[in-house]
């Protein structure tokens, strides 16, 4: 980590010093490089250049107000230097925190798309593309997001996006409506509660339950949306398991061909052998519906991974084996996927 410089808050973000005159915060830059081998197998198209590179940068603010309430900025950067998300957290003591989001992903029921353990990435994002429909609610775009403070094990977030859909805004500046002005707002509730009873043994327990609404203003072309998700993880001493499910209600209903739902199940197991290396196993599966039962079937994409992952300092070395039938809810041959994937990462 590399310290850049001591600066006022005005220069971290011109809006927040209309709150209240700050003391100085740190500006800090941390970032790493992603280097992996991919190596296709099954219905797979030719793999040409197995080397892939991929190079982050973040940038972080932190200070405090007068009243005590901390705010920390995050500026975060894509492969090739390209601009990923900014968000704003305020944290305000007893009162919770406060989140103003560009979509990073982190943000109301997306933060519970898929939240099995795993030693390295998720079974769909470990390189082989799948295809597959998560929950996102709010998360993928700008959004404003009240978390409240941890109270007898449970934490309440809720969050609003204005318009769903709608692009990233500079500062004093709006985006036109999105979708042509069809999809209004959309609202998220997320609550996960961490129920030990009072041993030692559930203290590792979480349940988590989350909903989304959009509202939709053209009733000709497509109904409200919802989403949902529920599930539990267990931690019990080196071992980690988890169970989920999610769905997707699209509220599409003009053709039998339409989308009508999305359905989610996933499961994942990890042993930490110890405090440098770690495996894993995580299986998904996900069903797609249409409008019209019967003129249509159902299609399943199925994708397991078996990972293992290896940390010394600043180095992890991850492997995983990946395994997808009926990629992008496609059930001819060339959709049946695998593929092994080695990869490094260096941080600074």
């Amino acid at each position: 980590m590399n310290k850049l410089t001591k600066v006022g808050l005005s220069a971290l973000c011109g809006s927040l010093a209309a709150i209240s005159a700050a003391n100085a915060g740190d500006m800090t830059v941390t970032g790493g490089v992603d280097m992996s081998w991919y190596s296709a197998g099954g219905g797979s198209a030719d793999t040409g250049n197995p080397i892939g590179m991929g190079s982050n940068l973040t940038f972080k603010g932190a200070g405090e107000l007068d009243n005590g309430w901390t705010f920390d900025l995050t500026v975060a950067m894509l492969n090739q230097d390209a601009y990923s998300n900014t968000n704003v957290t305020i944290t305000m003591g007893g009162l919770g925190e406060l989140d103003l989001n560009q979509g990073n992903s982190a943000n109301g029921i997306d933060a519970m798309d898929d939240k099995m353990p795993t030693a390295w990435e998720e079974p769909w994002g470990a390189g082989l593309g799948t295809g597959v429909q998560l929950v996102r609610g709010v998360g993928t775009t700008p959004n404003v997001q009240y978390k409240t403070p941890k109270i007898l094990g449970m934490t309440l977030v809720g969050a609003v996006a204005p318009d769903m859909g709608s692009a990233d805004v500079n500062d004093k500046a709006y985006s036109g409506t999105a979708s042509g002005g069809s999809t209004g707002a959309g609202y998220d509730a997320t609550l996960s509660i961490n129920p030990s009873f009072g041993t030692e043994l559930l203290s590792g327990l979480e349940l988590f339950v989350g909903a989304h609404y959009t509202e939709n203003y053209d009733e000709s072309l497509e109904n409200d949306r919802y989403e949902g998700v529920g599930g539990i993880t267990l931690d019990l001493g080196p071992i980690s398991v988890g169970y989920a499910t999610s769905g997707i209600s699209t509220g599409k209903t003009v053709t039998k061909s339409d989308t009508d739902f999305y359905k989610n199940h996933m499961y994942g197991i990890a042993f930490n052998i110890n405090d440098d290396l770690s495996v894993s196993y995580g299986n998904h599966e996900s069903q797609k519906g249409y409008v019209t039962p019967g003129a249509l079937d159902s299609v399943y994409v199925e994708i397991t991974s078996w990972q293992v992952a290896y940390s010394m300092g600043g180095a992890s070395f991850r492997y995983a084996s990946v395994d997808v039938n009926n990629a992008a809810y496609q059930t001819s041959s060339e959709y049946d996927k695998s593929a092994n994937i080695i990869s490094l990462s260096l941080a600074f």
